[in-house]
């Protein structure tokens, strides 16, 4: 089955209705509901996909740094950004003209959250990200199915980097941050020390488990790569039920370094993420090491299934002014609460995640740049 396949069936549905009409229901009773449709919605997790390589493909060296074409003044350009003040006209007449990222979005367990994932990938062609950096090169799919092999999609991003020569970025919303973090610790070899190059558009395996550095030029496995950027909101609670996430059960709120910087949402008292309405340490991600871990408590007006319902907030002008001109606090820990200038449904995770989105652009953009001056100058 495709990994994009909407999780359909006739039981899942049934347990969504049903959902619907026990609102008033105990709060038992509520996390129950979640967690059958959620175990029934899993029976559609798409078949093993075997590590055993069946194409080869390997890039030559230096030749995503040689075929880079931009003029000189687009360049200076994108090196003089400030990757922590980007403006909107920056992303319109700067960035997007440059090396851009894949976004892999990975939207919830439950049919049809594809949809609310959606919206927010809608959100992010409006604020002037090239979609077709967000869908998927065969079917045009703007997100993945969190019931996906994981090595398969770290095989995937091994691919993008060697041919873009920027790094992924990967947001995943419920199940699908879990997902997130799950490739995160593919990266790191935590499940195998081989995963094949997974090509995206021809859909199969490559018969090779390195890559060339586009940056570099070296040779190196796919095990050890690392993404730009990673972020989960509503990450855990009923999907530890799911066979495909028992092995994250001790490992979610632990971060390792095949991520540069990673943001957790969470929003207090999620009754399907199992987050107390008071923040405590096991609701808190950690780092393993070097990894930049952010913690960022939402409002708890916020819903857990309707986070990523944001498409709208791009066509206000004024939420889209404040949403380009939002900047965290800062510190590993932070409390969001509603503008009182501005008002839209998850202004503050959409402007989080943008401003995010925004400066790992920006440093990925740089990052190529200077690697292409540098093997240009000593040819």
């Amino acid at each position: 089955m495709n990994r994009f396949a909407k999780v359909d069936l006739p039981e899942t549905r049934r347990a969504v209705s049903s959902a619907r009409d026990v609102k008033s229901a105990a709060l038992s009773r509520l996390i129950l509901a979640l967690s059958v449709a959620a175990l029934v919605a899993g029976c559609a997790t798409a078949p093993m996909t075997s590590r055993v390589p069946v194409i080869t493909g390997q890039m030559e060296r230096g030749a995503v740094l040689h075929s880079l074409s931009l003029d000189a003044g687009l360049e200076e350009r994108i090196l003089a950004l400030d990757p922590e003040r980007v403006s909107g006209e920056d992303v319109r007449s700067t960035l997007a003209r440059g090396p851009t990222p894949r976004i892999i979005l990975l939207h919830g367990g439950i049919y049809p959250v594809h949809l609310i994932m959606k919206s927010f990938a809608t959100f992010l062609e409006r604020m002037g990200y090239p979609g077709d950096k967000l869908r998927d090169p065969i079917d045009g799919a703007y997100s993945q199915s969190p019931y996906g092999n994981s090595d398969r999609l770290t095989g995937e991003i091994a691919w993008y980097y060697e041919h873009d020569g920027v790094r992924p970025m990967m947001i995943g919303h419920s199940q699908g941050g879990m997902q997130a973090i799950k490739v995160l610790y593919e990266l790191e070899g935590a499940f195998g020390d081989k995963i094949a190059v997974w090509n995206p558009l021809a859909d199969t395996a490559e018969s090779r488990v390195t890559i060339t550095d586009p940056l570099t030029g070296d040779t190196r496995p796919v095990v050890g790569i690392s993404v730009a950027y990673v972020s989960a909101v509503g990450a855990g609670g009923a999907a530890f039920f799911l066979p495909n996430q028992w092995n994250m059960l001790h490992r979610l709120r632990m971060i390792p370094d095949s991520v540069d910087e990673f943001t957790g949402y969470i929003i207090p008292g999620d009754l399907i993420a199992w987050t107390f309405p008071e923040a405590t340490s096991t609701s808190r991600f950690r780092h393993d090491g070097v990894a930049k871990v952010r913690n960022v408590t939402l409002p708890n007006s916020y819903n857990h299934i309707t986070v990523p319902l944001t498409s709208s907030l791009a066509n206000d002008p004024r939420a889209r002014e404040w949403i380009n001109a939002y900047r965290p606090a800062g510190g590993d820990d932070e409390v969001l609460k509603a503008p009182s200038d501005v008002s839209g449904e998850n202004i503050l995770w959409a402007a989080d995640v943008w401003f995010s989105i925004k400066k790992h652009w920006c440093l990925e953009a740089q990052q190529l740049i200077r690697a292409r001056r540098a093997a240009l100058a000593v040819r």
